[in-house]
């Protein structure tokens, strides 16, 4: 049984990034994640929340991660496991997998 709930937070914008250019942009990347996720794991734990950082939501912990995606040029999209950034660029399935792991939800039975 998972310990209890995780938050899922992908950054993303709808121009794709310059750097990531043939890559899915942020929204696609945003849903197969979900639906990849669901395959693997009881989801029932498991929060999800898009972050457009052209238009960031008036929470203080989104803007300021905004400010340093744009300050540094990061590659988006970006994921994060509760506060552990895990993605940046194009994300790697086995990475997110770990995280989830290390939070201890549980993975469907086949």
């Amino acid at each position: 049984m998972g310990k209890g709930n995780v938050l899922i937070t992908v950054y993303g914008a709808e121009q794709i990034c310059a750097s990531c250019v043939g890559a899915p942009g942020s929204k696609d990347t945003y849903e197969w994640l979900q639906a990849a996720i669901g395959r693997k794991y009881v989801d029932d734990s498991i929060t999800y929340e898009y972050v457009d950082i052209d238009e960031p939501p008036e929470i203080e912990k989104h803007k300021q991660f905004v400010e340093k995606i744009i300050e540094e040029d990061l590659f988006y999209p970006i994921v994060f496991v509760d506060n552990e950034m895990v993605a940046e660029g194009i994300p790697r399935l086995k990475t997110i997998y770990q995280a989830l792991d290390n939070h201890n939800i549980e993975l469907r039975s086949e």
